[in-house]
């Protein structure tokens, strides 16, 4: 069977040549034929959803896609692809919780409606009761070896729990008392519903980060992979879409919005947002989409040594540090770090959750802030320069 490490380099190594599932197939099939892995039942329970995740998936022209998922899981429940419907589909998911129990994965699609006890969104009925999707999850929860939220509604909400919130829909882990693997995303990518759920049959829980995604798929922001970011470090700016340059100015999200969009591409590896001309909207932050607007609305200014500048102003400082561990993007991980994970229009400001891992360059522009709050001086690009050096040295 693949060692971890060979996983997590295949699903990094996606092309529009090869795909996710046509690198990982022949792998989990040899491992299955060899009594390595088994293949686990599987409960896909749709909540309040626009069904956006289950179309995507079902709309990928990757054959090898839609047969691994057969072959790598037993689905015994899917609300859109079941071939029963009513009380026997109900039977299957009571038959798996109880016969399966601690080893069946619950995959949640779509918001978690709370309001009226959940009666607006009801997934069956029985003896003449109706079943709401609420009440279904906190059974299914419980029991689960692992509950994946996929897409931005099961994850945090998303636009099922947009303002003004009609029927006080919340994320799946605002509800259970137990560890969501979120996959976000408005919809969330094929590959990182299938990478996600490939890793949990062959290796059990990959690596999260502080929202509880897998770091394979979510590790970097999309400012950090982007194509367009030597634009942002030499300071050329779209003034609308479509233009040439970085799309900072014109609202795009990628500092703040962790995903691989720019190298995974969507439709089947042929393009994506920023590619076509489009600021990306931060669809994989827990903040979309109401922190993420007004769409095309820069970011907010940064406060740094010499006054208030925005991001792009100060990049030429911070770019010639990079013999020191500090470039550019610094400024993005500012941003999308602790100080900035909700410094957009609409959200509010949160410390470090417990055990969050602050990234150095942040601990470094954080310093630099602090100072620049304690002094009214004005900063020349040569203090700056003796002042970074020095928090640098004693970060090492």
């Amino acid at each position: 069977m693949l060692s971890r490490r060979e996983f997590l380099k295949l699903c990094m190594q996606t092309t529009a040549g090869i795909t996710l599932a046509g690198l990982l197939r022949p792998n989990i099939l040899s491992a299955l034929a060899q009594g390595e892995i088994t293949r686990p039942p599987v409960i896909w329970l749709e909540l309040g959803s626009c069904t956006g995740e289950s179309i995507s998936l079902d709309n990928t022209q990757d054959p090898d896609l839609k047969q691994l998922l057969l072959e790598m899981v037993e689905m015994r429940y899917h609300w859109l692809f079941n071939a029963t419907f009513g009380e026997p589909a109900l039977d299957i998911i009571e038959k798996t919780a109880r016969e399966d129990e601690g080893k069946f994965i619950l995959v949640v699609e779509g918001s978690v409606v709370t309001r009226e006890e959940g009666r607006y969104n009801i997934i069956g009925a029985r003896n003449n009761r109706l079943i709401t999707g609420i009440e279904t999850l906190k059974e299914l929860a419980p029991k689960a070896k692992y509950v994946v939220a996929v897409g931005a509604c099961a994850a945090f909400g998303g636009p099922g729990a947009a303002y003004p919130n009609p029927s006080h829909a919340v994320g799946v882990q605002d509800v259970v008392k137990r560890k969501v693997i979120n996959v976000p995303g408005c919809p969330s990518h094929t590959e990182w519903i299938i990478g996600t759920l490939a890793h949990l049959v062959m290796y059990g829980e990959p690596e999260l980060n502080n929202y509880n995604c897998p770091t394979l798929f979510f590790g970097k922001t999309i400012h950090e992979l982007c194509h367009r970011r030597v634009h942002f470090e030499n300071g050329n700016f779209a003034s609308y879409p479509g233009e040439e340059g970085c799309f900072y100015k014109i609202g795009c999200k990628g500092p703040v919005t962790y995903a691989d969009c720019p190298t995974r591409q969507w439709n089947n590896h042929v393009n994506w947002p920023i590619e076509a001309g489009i600021p990306c909207i931060g669809c994989a932050s827990p903040h979309f989409p109401d922190g993420m607007m007004p769409y095309f609305e820069h970011l907010p200014d940064i406060y740094l040594p010499g006054g208030k500048k925005r991001v792009e102003k100060i990049g030429a400082t911070l770019g010639g540090l990079s013999a020191l561990g500090i470039t550019t993007h610094a400024l993005g991980s500012v941003i999308s770090g602790r100080m900035g994970k909700n410094l957009i229009k609409g959200t509010q400001l949160k410390e470090p959750s417990p055990g969050e891992k602050v990234k150095p360059q942040e601990i470094i522009i954080n310093k630099l802030d602090k100072i620049n709050q304690e002094t009214k001086e004005e900063f020349d690009q040569e203090v700056i320069l003796n002042k970074l050096e020095e928090i640098i040295t004693e970060q090492k």
